[in-house]
């Protein structure tokens, strides 16, 4: 995987027609961006609890406690020249239907890299990863009665 790719922006190559006397050249978009904008299609799509496998989840909650929020978080991208493909890893929502939510993430995410990105899209894979159920998370240690005074 590159760490950069370079493509002709289709933007780039037209403004040589407008009278502003703007110049053609180069465009290069960082993986990293690419992935980021993957990431943030994914997680808008209804029954995504989050992304990532478990140690990256990990890593994100302390990210986040920080204010440092990785977006490209359980995203793998390869960037050609003209071309992309994804994947994701995502926790899903219990109880959604988990092709349904796969089948919206791949949309999600082949619409924005389309759009944003301006690059073919190949493939998105999507794997799901874990099911987040309700209440896992809430701290129940709390709410026990104490057994000792």
């Amino acid at each position: 995987m590159a760490d950069t790719t370079n493509l002709t922006s289709a933007a780039t190559s037209s403004t040589s027609t407008h009278a502003s006397g703007a110049t053609s050249g180069k465009t290069t978009i960082d993986d990293t961006v690419v992935s980021k904008v993957a990431g943030i299609a994914a997680r808008e799509v209804n029954g995504v609890h989050s992304l990532g496998n478990g140690a990256a989840r990990a890593i994100g909650a302390i990210r986040d406690a920080i204010g440092q929020r990785d977006h490209g978080q359980g995203v793998k991208v390869e960037v050609g020249e003209k071309q992309v493909a994804a994947d994701i890893t995502i926790v899903a929502e219990y109880p959604v239907s988990l092709q349904q939510v796969a089948d919206g993430v791949r949309q999600a995410v082949t619409r924005s890299l389309q759009q944003i990105v301006g690059m073919e899209v190949t493939e998105v894979n999507v794997t799901v990863q874990d099911v987040h159920i309700e209440g896992d998370d809430d701290d129940n240690e709390d709410k026990k009665e104490s057994r000792v005074e």
